[in-house]
Parts: C-alpha cells; sequence; structure tokens
C-alpha cells in the first residue's frame, strides 16, 4: 500500500466536526467531481502549481531548474510535463511563491508531533482531528496507525469520505473512528456517474452498512443548484437518509461556490465554472424545510 501525499494541514477548523479541530488533507480519490472544490487532491501524486499573477519573471526558476524543463514566455512560466520531475527547486526559489509543489510525505511520527501540539485546543474545545481529502480510506494502513495513536491519546477521530471504498475498508475504519463525515452527492445513479466519475451503488450501500453498525454519522450534501437542488433531488435524499438503521442522521448542507476556480488555473485544468451555480438562499430554505418535514435536522456549513 503506497504511503499518502498530504497537500494541506489546516489548524483551527471549525466546520469538520466538533470543537476546534486540525485537518489534514491527503492526495489521491476515486471520484471525479465537476464541482470539486479541491482539485489538487483528485491526483495521488505530486502536482506542480503555478500563479501567473504572482509570477514577476525574474527568471531564478529557469536557472535553477536541472532538467532545464521552464521556460519564460509572454504568457509567463511555461514548464514541460515531459522533463519536470517535480524536483521542487523551482518553489523553493521563488521569490513570490508563484510555483508551488502540491503534495509531500510525511510520516504518522511527523503529524503525531503536529497533533500532539494541538492537543490543548481538543481538550478545551471538544475538538480533535478530522483527515479529508481526497479519500483518506484509500490508505488504510497509514490511516489506522494514525488513529490508533490519536485513540491512545483520547484525540477525537472524524473521517471525511465519500464512502467509495472496499466494505472490509469501512468497518475497519468503523472500529477506530468517532465521527464519519458522509458525503452524499446524488441519489440517481446515471446523474452520479455523469457528474463524479462513479456510480453510487457502492456508495449507497456502504452507508447503509455504516450506519447498520451505529457509527455517529452526519450526511454532508454539497448543494449545485442545476444538479442537485431541485425538488426530486431533495426527497430522494430525505427518503434514503430516512430509511437508515438507527437513530436520525444531521444533516449538513454545504453550498457550491466558485472559489476553488483559482485552483484550477493554478493547476492548468479545464473548469466548468459556467456549468455550475450556487444555490440561492431560496434554495437553501427550501432544502432545510424539505428535510424538516420528514423530521431530520439540517443546517447550512459543517
Amino acid at each position: 500500500m503506497p504511503k499518502p501525499l498530504i497537500f494541506d494541514i489546516k489548524r483551527y477548523a471549525i466546520n469538520d466536526g466538533p470543537g476546534i479541530r486540525l485537518a489534514i488533507y491527503f492526495k489521491g480519490c476515486s471520484l471525479r467531481c465537476v464541482w470539486c472544490h479541491n482539485p489538487e487532491s483528485i491526483a495521488p501524486q505530486a502536482q506542480k502549481l503555478y500563479t501567473p499573477e504572482r509570477c514577476i519573471s525574474c527568471g531564478e526558476c529557469v536557472k535553477i531548474c536541472p532538467q532545464q524543463a521552464l521556460e519564460i514566455t509572454a504568457q509567463g512560466i511555461r514548464t514541460d510535463s515531459k522533463r519536470c520531475t517535480l524536483c521542487g527547486n523551482c518553489t523553493r526559489v521563488c521569490p513570490t511563491r508563484a510555483m508551488e509543489i502540491s503534495g509531500e510525505e510525511r510520516s504518522v511520527d511527523e503529524l503525531m508531533r503536529i497533533i500532539e501540539r494541538e492537543q490543548h485546543l481538543f481538550d478545551q474545545s471538544g475538538g480533535g482531528v478530522t483527515v479529508s481529502g481526497g479519500e483518506p480510506l484509500l490508505y488504510p494502513d497509514y490511516l489506522f496507525e494514525l488513529f490508533d495513536r490519536c485513540g491512545e491519546r483520547m484525540i477525537h477521530r472524524a473521517i471525511d469520505t465519500a464512502g467509495h471504498v472496499p466494505e472490509k475498508i469501512l468497518l475497519a475504519a468503523a472500529e477506530r473512528t468517532d465521527l464519519f463525515l458522509f458525503d452524499l452527492k446524488l441519489i440517481d445513479s446515471q446523474r452520479h456517474q455523469r457528474y463524479t466519475g462513479v456510480d453510487n451503488r457502492l456508495i449507497l450501500s456502504n452507508l447503509r452498512l455504516l450506519a447498520a453498525t451505529g457509527a455517529p454519522i452526519q450526511i454532508r450534501i454539497p448543494l449545485i443548484k442545476g444538479i442537485n437542488a431541485s425538488d426530486q433531488d431533495l426527497q430522494a435524499f430525505a427518503a434514503t437518509i430516512l430509511s437508515l438503521p438507527g437513530e436520525k442522521k444531521s444533516v449538513a448542507l454545504l453550498p457550491y461556490h466558485a472559489i476553488a476556480v483559482h485552483k484550477y488555473r493554478k493547476l492548468g485544468s479545464p473548469y466548468q465554472e459556467d456549468a455550475l451555480q450556487p444555490p440561492e438562499q431560496k434554495d437553501l430554505d427550501r432544502a432545510i424545510d424539505c428535510f424538516s418535514q420528514h423530521g431530520l435536522s439540517a443546517s447550512v456549513g459543517g
């Protein structure tokens, strides 16, 4: 099992579980959601990010590149991806951080040292550690070691997951996880395939399986107008959530926003910005009302 690359660690996270949290973001995901707000999380390997607006064309990166993979153009620095080895030399000499490498190896020991420095905040606020991505359950051996060590220190553990993983991995995770933030994108399988790249049969099956274990679950729905915010979609979400075994699940609505467009530009990746619309307040109110009518607690945000 390969080790994951970590592309971000956020302190003082307050929307990823109870209390003040440390959020750790893993690279690598089996879904390809067209609205993904962390596009740098999709590929498991390291990637170079370039922000031309920051670039002052000083040429330091061109000089230091051992592969001669960079050149200055009228549009900024161009990288020859066939030559570039992602050594990171260019990012270390860039005075404006126009170039960055997304994804680095971190040992479990390293992460634990960072986590332990935050433990006083967890103890005071009822917080803990949340792993996200990407899909952290793609790396079970690494993740379970991390969570086992957090458990020894009585640190609350949460996983943000899309649930598209083998059943045995999900069940093993349930033994060492205090809260699942389970993402539901769409209920209709064909449309799920269209917008995320996979159908949702495994995801829905895993959600039912996880609920049957009694694991604490918060359902998270990224709400995108024109994709999954219709009355029909909301009714389908509510019916699916109500059918789960165990206690009624709370629902967090995550309104789509276009803030990630700059990340796609940094990666040089296309983005369907014109095809995606954020929900209006009336859409959010309608969604909350729909869930309320079914006896489900729903709120906006984590």
